[in-house]
Formats: structure tokens, sequence, C-alpha cells
């Protein structure tokens, strides 16, 4: 089936021998070994050095709001998330917190459980009779004993 480009080529061209024979002299010019050409390699830019230090920047105040707008709405964002975070953290310290005081009581339990001990050894008879016998201590005869009696330390204290 014939397109309309083929059936309008056909009256367009004057002899098809003709434009053959010009496709094939073009195929017999042409490198097979040479480079095409890169895009735009004729373009050729010019690099303008432009000095902008004497150019004073135009003051937008609507970019002024807009920053003081984003400082305010962060800052606010900042609180907001530190106010939500804030009884999960104190919940972790606290727990950091019981754990120590657990093992302060578990380490003053011990250390209580040794003064008791020590306390025994020292207050225990055998250790106090040596004592004695070291400081010559000597019980003393039943009758150089002497009980206060109450009522005359009640009669001393009434006369000053």
């Amino acid at each position: 089936m014939a397109t309309l480009a083929t059936i309008m080529d056909r009256f367009s061209t004057a002899n098809s021998a003709s434009c053959d024979s010009s496709r094939a002299r073009l195929v017999a010019n042409e490198d097979p070994f040479e480079v095409p050409q890169f895009p735009n390699e004729d373009v050729y830019f010019y690099v303008k050095h432009i000095d902008n230090s004497r150019v004073l920047r135009e003051a937008d105040p609507a970019a002024r709001q807009v920053c003081w707008r984003l400082i305010g709405s962060s800052f606010a964002f900042a609180v907001l998330l530190i106010g939500l975070l804030l009884p999960s953290l104190n919940s972790l310290m606290a727990g950091y917190r019981m754990e120590a005081l657990r093992q302060e009581r578990q380490r003053l339990e011990l250390d209580r459980a040794s003064l008791e001990l020590a306390e025994t050894k020292l207050v225990s008879p055998a250790r106090l009779e040596e004592l004695a016998r070291m400081q010559r201590f000597v019980d003393p005869a039943p009758e150089a004993v002497v009980y206060p009696d109450a009522n005359k330390s009640d009669q001393i204290l009434a006369k000053k």
C-alpha cells in the first residue's frame, strides 16, 4: 500500500534514476572513518566579567517578615517537640535514679552487715575478758559495790 509521501515523491522528482545516482555519489564521497561533528561545536561562549560591587541590594520587607515567621515557627515546633518528649525523658531519668538507689542500698546493706560483724567481734564476752586482763581490771568485791539510792539523790538535788 502506497503512502501519500511516496506518491508525492514520484511527482516531485523528475527522474528517479538521477536521484539514485546522486545518492550513490554522496555515499561514495563520505569518509567512513570521519568523526561526526559534536552538537553545538560551532558555538562560542564569551564570558564577560561583571562587577557588582557597587550595586546595592534592594530591601524586601516581605522577605524579612517571612524569615521571622520561619524562625518563630521553628522555635514553636522545637518547644512543642521538647514538651512532648519531656515526660518520657523524665521517666527514663527516674529509672536510672531508681537503679542507682537500689545499688546504693545494696552497698549500704553490705556495709551495715560488715559493721555489725565487727561490732559483735568487739563486744563478744571473750574479747572483753581479754581486754580486762590486758588492762588489769579486777571485779570488785560484793561489799565494795555501792548502789545509789534514788531518795538520797532527790534530796541532794532539792538542797541545791
